[in-house]
């Protein structure tokens, strides 16, 4: 796998969420069509563990989490950016998501859960806000971002 293998993969997902709201409905539907059980997620987790493993993903580190954004917002990236976390039994910084967010959980050590949620896709509408949080093992988390916009809270 390489960075650019990886791209790759995203862009054929974001062309798919091209002008989707992100909503209950997009949720269930990554759920429903690219969920834990098929070859879209069985992909996307092999790359990002590959990703891990060779250093260009979540190379960096900070308060027990590796985080990293691999890709900013791009056309053929449908205007998402991507980043990917790794996180073990502890919650992360408070933010907001102007846009929203959407999420893919690939638990990798336990039943690891992501805000309470198992494997698969996790989609956070508009003004939503959170302290992203894995539960139960280890989890890497690949974050879609529309044009970025994500807010820290101080």
């Amino acid at each position: 796998m390489t960075p650019e293998a990886f791209r790759q993969l995203i862009a054929d997902l974001t062309r798919q969420l091209a002008g989707r709201e992100l909503d209950a409905s997009l949720d269930d539907w990554l759920n429903r069509e690219h969920g834990a059980d098929s070859a879209t997620y069985r992909e996307l987790k092999a790359a990002c563990e590959a990703g891990v493993a060779e250093g260009w993903l979540c190379n960096r580190e900070g308060g027990g989490i590796r985080y990293g954004r691999i890709f900013k917002p791009a056309d053929d990236l449908y205007g998402f950016s991507v980043d990917v976390v790794d996180m073990k039994d502890i919650a992360g910084p408070h933010h907001s998501h102007p846009r929203g967010e959407i999420d893919l959980i690939m638990p990798i050590e336990g039943e690891a859960r992501f805000d309470g949620r198992p494997a698969g896709w996790l989609v956070c509408p508009p003004g939503s806000a959170h302290r992203p949080t894995v539960s139960e093992g280890r989890a890497l988390v690949l974050y879609l971002l529309p044009q970025g916009e994500i807010v820290f809270t101080r």
